[in-house]
């Protein structure tokens, strides 16, 4: 019977995702306000859930301004609380 080899400890192989920059950051900053329901969209997934940070790309301070603004759209109406499929 053959011997296994064992592989060095590491990530070695594993593919790591690179983090998208924040498009809040920088010369190109977009205001973030809770009337634009378009653009607040982009958080949210199809069931209305906001998106957590790992996949918007978004800094800690951006990413709770981004969630208070939702909230907010969502309380004023402008933003529905649940997704188009489940009403």
């Amino acid at each position: 019977m053959k011997a296994r080899t064992r592989r060095p400890a590491g990530r070695r192989g594993v593919a790591v995702a690179r983090r998208r920059p924040d498009p809040f950051h920088g010369e190109d900053a977009v205001y973030i306000d809770y009337k634009d329901s378009k653009f607040l969209e982009r958080f949210t997934n199809d069931q209305g859930k906001i998106l957590p940070r790992r996949l918007t790309g978004l800094s800690a301070k951006n990413q709770r301004i981004v969630v208070e603004a939702i909230k907010r759209a969502r309380y004023m109406a402008f933003l529905p609380f649940v997704g188009e499929g489940l009403k």
